[in-house]
């Protein structure tokens, strides 16, 4: 049976219990995740005076979201071993290995030595540390970015996209922040440089207790399952396993068939992980350098922006189900290439924390709409066979290549008075790369089941 075909056998009957789980557990898990991410982002400018000390401020904190675009860059790795686990094995124990690592890789942060203590060794565990964490990371994209949406029904699936990969960011930013007030109340001043930023770190025991007890109740997605057994009955009647069966999701992937499709994908998914992480992913630090908000008043504002993405990504998703996946696309980047540098821009002027609240969610709010239906889009570009695998590496490494513009950003701009105007431009010129994405992508709306919307180039 080629991965490229799925025959017309009913999907498994579920009950409203099974789906709800299912959604639940892929948006809690992308949360979690997130959240031990957004940890770092939180505490960056404390990071880089602990671990990449510098003259120049803006210098420790380009080391500190270069260290974070590392992890980044492993996260595609992580999505072609545990997305070929996934898609060979089932979704359930990908998530729960993925989530679970990267709880405790987070953790693990909380333990390191600073330079001061053990001079250069500080940096080098820190970062490789990173690289681990990227690993389990990319893991959870392939799992979490798949259960939900193959297990609603059609009607909700790109509302459930915006919940998933949108609002689950936003989840995660949200308790992040909730961390953050915590930290900064149970350690103010001086003590959260001490202690804090190290109690911040070791929250992630949380979320891996959280991911192990949650997910491991969670049943496999009926579209997985309707795979499975039609592989079984395929080998039993061959009284083998067919080469085609025992293909690698990867390798096939990668094939003539494939390849095309996962390259026009980065368009999008670049524009889009460029749009997350230049605003929710610079919100806290551009608070903090730029309008010198107290840690209280910043973490109320980011807190208030979390849900505002949350409510946001919804939205865009749901909508990408009446208007379409493209248009919606092409819409939402014809927006952000006006607002989003306008906003930036707007930000240092203000001139209460009212209004810093006002621009800061809806910059928050429009950097995540615009990737929200990008996770149902890449769910309906590819065939079951080799779904997590193929939406896991189209979004992982989109994101990863947008999760490095923080750094670019730092590097660019001179000192902290230059970054609005830094970040207006480079939010202007990946707002373009969006655009150039949604006009070249087909229309997918209704193929997650369907063979010709899987070859689709």
């Amino acid at each position: 049976m080629s991965v490229a075909v799925q025959n017309n056998a009913a999907v498994p009957v579920i009950d409203q219990r099974q789906v709800t789980g299912a959604v639940a557990a892929s948006c809690l898990g992308w949360a979690l995740d997130l959240f031990d991410l957004f940890v770092l982002l939180y505490v960056a400018p404390i990071v880089g005076r602990l671990f990449f000390p510098s003259e120049h401020a803006m210098l420790s904190l380009t080391a500190v979201y270069a260290s974070f675009a590392v992890t980044l860059l492993m996260r595609p790795l992580g999505s072609a071993l545990f997305g070929s686990y996934a898609d060979r094995h089932g979704r359930k124990g990908a998530m729960i290995i993925a989530v679970v690592g990267v709880g405790l890789s987070t953790a693990a942060f909380g333990l390191l030595p600073t330079v001061a203590q053990v001079g250069l060794a500080a940096p080098v565990l820190f970062v490789m540390l990173r690289l681990v964490q990227g690993v389990f990371v990319g893991g959870v994209v392939a799992s979490t970015h798949t259960i939900g949406t193959e297990s609603v029904a059609p009607k909700y699936r790109g509302a459930v996209s915006g919940l998933i990969g949108g609002g689950g960011a936003g989840l995660g930013a949200l308790l992040a922040s909730l961390a953050y007030l915590a930290m900064s109340t149970l350690f103010p001043g001086d003590l959260f440089d001490v202690w804090g930023w190290r109690c911040m770190f070791f929250t992630g025991i949380i979320s891996s207790v959280l991911g192990l007890f949650i997910f491991n109740s969670l049943d496999e997605s009926p579209l997985w399952k309707k795979l499975a057994a039609e592989k079984a009955s395929k080998a039993a009647a061959a009284k083998g396993t067919p080469a085609d069966i025992a293909r690698s999701p990867l390798k096939t992937l990668f094939s003539r068939d494939y390849r095309s499709i996962l390259f026009v994908n980065l368009l999008l998914t670049v524009g889009g992980g460029s749009g997350y992480y230049l605003t929710s992913g610079y919100l806290p630090t551009f608070l903090k350098v730029v309008n010198h908000a107290p840690n209280g008043a910043a973490a109320a504002i980011l807190m208030i922006s979390s849900v505002a993405v949350v409510i946001a990504s919804i939205a865009a998703g749901h909508m990408s189900t009446f208007i379409g996946r493209k248009t919606a696309f092409v819409w939402l980047g014809l927006i952000r290439l006006v607002a989003l540098p306008a906003l930036f821009l707007l930000l240092p002027t203000a001139q209460s924390i009212t209004m810093i609240g006002v621009y800061a969610v809806l910059l928050s709010a429009l950097g995540s709409a615009g990737y929200a239906p990008i996770l149902i889009f890449l769910n309906e570009r590819f065939p079951t066979a080799i779904r997590a695998t193929g939406t896991g590496l189209s979004w992982n490494i989109g994101f990863a290549i947008g999760g490095m513009m923080p750094t670019f950003v730092s590097l660019t701009a001179r000192d902290a008075s230059h970054l609005p105007v830094t970040l207006a431009i480079f939010a202007g010129a990946i707002s373009v790369i969006f655009l150039a994405g949604a006009f070249v992508v087909p229309e997918t709306l209704g193929k997650l089941d369907s063979a010709a919307g899987s070859n689709a180039a």
